[in-house]
């Protein structure tokens, strides 16, 4: 997938160790800003990303940096897969499928427990979108309210959800969730899972009134826990610097582009969505390019875009290792490796 550059091909972890060849590559690419002093190479570089589900506006800077040549700009030959429960991003990067993959932050520091060695290149999410919405109607105001509640569950993402109710002493009802909130639509659990960029907009769309329900915002109560990040297995990182750091200033300017002209944006996602054979609509996909942008953080005064926190990326880490989830956390400087840091 990435062609052979000889020489050229940087093999810091080699010639220098770990970590010196780390703090060197990072030297290097921070030394251009995007879209400065890139040279043409002789031929593209080959690339693939694959987003961690269908194609939606979650991904939106993506798709747009494809559609907008930004990619091509920069000398990458781009193809992006299919995500979802068919192609899952962290098997097909540990296979080697795709050099680039968006992640949950948790499940990356699953991944690289289990000896996948992958890095944080960038970070996208800087709020967690994870929410938990439950029937006010029910008498669920407090968080103490939840207790003996029937209270559905991804299967795949409970250490935030329990460690929200090992704050607040309550202990609930689990129900697994699945797919879709229609169990808690059809009155069949009191609370559930959901993402706030899109299953709460199902819920709204569906006729129920906000003021109807109560909901539960993890990074609210101390639980904040980013979610989309860019990842690369370090040796990509190590042998092809300069595609790295030129992939995420293509994709941050993606972002950017698609955030400044919202309509132009959801118009490339929505033809990626047809290509793919994915339902949707344009009115749900505007709530989740707004709410991507709230989450991302973008225009706020706080942390630039494409860098993961120090104090987020330990909150993650001491959760999941108090609830057994992986052994041990790499240090903050092995994992996030940000190629490109915007004030």
């Amino acid at each position: 997938m990435i062609r052979d550059h000889g020489a050229r091909g940087w093999n810091l972890h080699c010639v220098f160790g770990r970590p010196l060849g780390l703090f060197l590559l990072l030297a290097v690419c921070l030394l251009v800003s995007p879209g400065e002093g890139l040279p043409s190479p002789p031929d593209a570089y080959r690339a693939t990303f694959l987003p961690q589900w269908l194609p939606q506006a979650q991904f939106a800077g993506f798709y747009v940096a494809q559609a907008k040549g930004f990619y091509k700009a920069r000398g990458i030959d781009l193809t992006i897969l299919k995500g979802g429960p068919d192609l899952p991003a962290g098997p097909a990067l540990a296979a080697g499928r795709a050099d680039f993959v968006t992640l949950f932050l948790a499940e990356a520091l699953k991944l690289r427990d289990r000896g996948l060695d992958l890095v944080n290149i960038a970070q996208l999410v800087q709020r967690s979108g994870f929410i938990l919405v439950a029937n006010r109607q029910r008498g669920i105001v407090r968080p103490e309210d939840l207790n003996g509640k029937k209270v559905s569950l991804w299967t795949d993402f409970q250490t935030q959800p329990l460690a929200f109710f090992r704050r607040y002493g309550v202990e609930v009802r689990p129900v697994v969730q699945g797919s879709t909130v229609n169990l808690f639509l059809r009155g069949g659990v009191d609370a559930a899972c959901a993402m706030w960029y899109n299953e709460y907009h199902t819920i709204l769309s569906a006729g129920i009134d906000e003021n109807e329900l109560t909901v539960f915002f993890f990074d609210r109560h101390g639980l904040n826990f980013p979610e989309d990040g860019i990842y690369a297995r370090r040796e990509t990182c190590l042998r092809e610097p300069e595609l790295c750091r030129r992939f995420v200033a293509a994709t941050l300017e993606g972002w950017e582009y698609a955030f400044g002209h919202p309509e132009e944006a959801l118009q490339i996602v929505m033809k990626a969505m047809e290509e793919a054979n994915v339902m949707g609509n344009r009115v749900h996909q505007r709530w989740m390019l707004n709410r991507m942008r709230d989450l991302m953080g973008v225009g706020d005064s706080g942390t630039p875009l494409g860098v993961l926190r120090r104090e987020d990326y330990r909150r993650v880490a001491e959760e999941l290792e108090k609830n057994g989830l992986i052994k041990a956390s790499p240090p903050y400087g092995d994992f996030h490796v940000p190629l490109l840091s915007r004030p």
